[in-house]
């Protein structure tokens, strides 16, 4: 399994609820390509999120599974906008992608 995490750094003048309509084009495309998604704002006690107050974890079953998504029309245009309403554009985003210890990972 690989573990997508993004985190997004939204602009000051973007509201929860705008951030949240952006991050919900996940449901359809986790439905349709077959990964499962969270997402929402942070709710850390510990409150050190630097600005990354919203984000989303993404579970694929391998990496071909991965870049199918990443090569997808739908999470192009979903990742325009994320970028569009960042903080900075693209420098508002973070993407970390983890395999877990059964899966082999990319050299």
């Amino acid at each position: 399994m690989i573990r997508h995490i993004v985190l997004v750094r939204f602009r000051p003048d973007i509201p929860d609820e705008t951030a949240a309509a952006l991050l919900s084009p996940l449901g359809p495309l986790s439905e349709r390509l077959g990964f499962t998604a969270t997402w929402g704002r942070s709710e850390s006690p510990e409150q050190i999120e630097r600005g990354y107050l919203h984000g989303f974890v993404a579970d694929f079953a391998d990496w071909a599974a991965l870049a199918a998504y990443q090569a997808d029309d739908g999470h192009k245009a979903f990742g325009a906008g994320l970028v569009a309403h960042a903080q900075g554009g693209i420098d508002g985003i973070l993407v970390f992608d983890l395999a877990t210890r059964d899966s082999p990972s990319i050299t």
